[in-house]
């Protein structure tokens, strides 16, 4: 492709037009002006040939490739083109130049802004102007670089030009997340790269930066290896390897994320199902150091798989799957959804979650391992989702209960609960009987106004373990 003079040639080869406006008459003559449009990008590395006096071990050679046509363009690089308006005329000017550019995707019309946006100009006899314009690029798919000229020459007149090209993914991105409390999700996010390979090393690039914007009042941070390693420990060649972030066509790579509240207000608020938690952000170089930078799709929070899980089965049958209530944000959802219920003006819905469980007990820190046979205070929290107040009763049945059981008595009145997120705390005590690991199940709330009982999931589970006596008697 013919690359326009460049102004600055000391041969002057041509003239560059005044920057001041000249006063236009509509009659005169003009020149046709010529335009020349280039996409701006790094060469390629060139390839031996059959033939060719290089050993086997020179997979490049150090000849460089210029593209053909627009070349491979991808999503996340910036597009750059070289606009360049030349008169061919020895003798006659080009008057009221006007240069326009648009960057058309699959969804909308940009407009590209450069250095001739300003009023029209003339360009003298073998003169000429030019501007170089950049977009990143969004979306996957074709695109279509639009240019205007306009002139005026006995009349306002104009030349276009359109320049087609389609944009690929470079990377596949996936994410899958994992409640990890009222107000904490994990978030993994699966890098793969997508291109094709072109000859040796062509297809490859490198990851450079990962991260992961938040939404507003959300904070995340990256969970990694390097993080956890000991002062001293020295990385495997693996996990230097790894660390680099370069990736094959074909190759894949996984990155995990924190997600928590940002404050204790939000926290306090938690994360409910729905919620947006932010975007993942890639910043990728190619094998010529092009740089691009791709987003992930919205990550949303999950629902919790209590519901899933009791459509399964039906009522005590639910009640024997594995889910529970500790950090599963279950309270966090059915709140989220009597609120939605009562801003809607929704009365009765027997699918909402806050209608199957408009009351939950949650446990408030409950320990992940207990020992044999010593009794441990647990708390226990309280909330009436429903839009009435309720006399509730807490009930922990003996006959659904399995190698933790409670210790003291077992059924507790809690009085009147307000409505609409009115909340108590009760303590009670569980003590195990037998080693392993158990989920504590067999809570029940009953509201003694009306008779109705309010099932509830298996609270946490717990690993008992015997005591250091047992141990070395179990050992003889």
């Amino acid at each position: 492709m013919q690359h326009p003079p460049d102004a600055s040639d000391p041969g002057g080869h041509r003239r560059v037009a005044s920057a001041t406006p000249l006063a236009v008459d509509g009659l005169e003559q003009s020149a046709v002006p010529t335009l020349k449009v280039m996409r701006l990008q790094a060469p390629q590395l060139g390839q031996p040939t059959a033939g060719a006096l290089l050993s086997s071990t020179h997979l490049l050679s150090s000849t460089l490739l210029l593209p053909d046509s627009f070349g491979v363009i991808h999503m996340g690089e910036t597009f750059s083109a070289y606009l360049g308006v030349l008169n061919p005329s020895p003798d006659m000017p080009v008057r009221g130049l006007t240069v326009s550019a648009q960057l058309q995707t699959p969804s909308r019309r940009i407009v590209l802004p450069s250095r001739l946006d300003n009023t029209p100009c003339d360009i003298d006899a073998s003169g000429g102007v030019d501007a170089i314009v950049s977009r990143r690029l969004e979306e996957v798919g074709p695109h279509i670089l639009r240019v205007e000229v306009g002139y005026v020459s006995n009349g306002q007149k104009s030349l276009r030009k359109f320049y087609r090209f389609n944009v690929t993914a470079p990377l596949n991105i996936t994410e899958s997340v994992t409640r990890g409390g009222d107000a904490a999700c994990l978030v993994s996010v699966t890098v793969e790269n997508v291109m094709e390979k072109q000859g040796a090393g062509g297809g490859a690039l490198t990851i450079s930066d990962v991260g992961f914007e938040a939404t507003k009042g959300l904070i995340a941070e990256r969970i990694d290896r390097q993080g956890n390693r000991n002062e001293g420990e020295k990385a495997s060649a693996l996990e230097m390897y790894d660390a680099c972030g370069r990736l094959e066509p074909g190759e894949c790579y996984r990155y995990l994320f924190s997600v928590k509240a940002a404050s204790e207000a939000a926290a306090l608020r938690g994360i409910a199902c729905g919620d947006d938690l932010g975007q993942a952000v890639l910043t990728y170089h190619k094998a010529m150091g092009e740089l691009g930078k791709v987003y992930s799709s919205v990550v949303v929070c999950p629902p919790t798989s209590y519901l899933s899980q009791r459509d399964a089965g039906s009522g005590e049958e639910a009640t024997t799957s594995n889910f529970v209530v500790h950090r599963s944000g279950l309270s966090v959802d059915v709140a989220a959804a009597s609120a939605q219920r009562s801003m809607s003006g929704q009365r009765n819905n027997e699918g909402s979650l806050d209608e199957r469980l408009p009351v939950t007990v949650e446990p408030i820190d409950p320990p992940s391992a207990m020992k044999l046979s010593v009794p441990e205070k647990i708390s226990l929290l309280i909330v009436n989702h429903s839009g009435k107040p309720m006399n509730l009763q807490l009930q922990l049945r003996l006959s659904e209960m399995t190698g933790v059981v409670v210790c003291g008595p077992s059924y507790v009145s809690l009085g009147e609960v307000p409505p609409s997120g009115g909340s108590c705390t009760i303590d009670v005590r569980l003590v195990a009987l037998v080693a392993g690991l158990f989920s504590v199940k067999g809570c029940y709330i009953v509201d003694l106004g009306s008779g109705r009982e309010f099932p509830q999931p298996a609270l946490f589970d717990v690993f008992v373990k015997l005591q250091n006596g047992a141990e070395e008697e179990k050992k003889c």
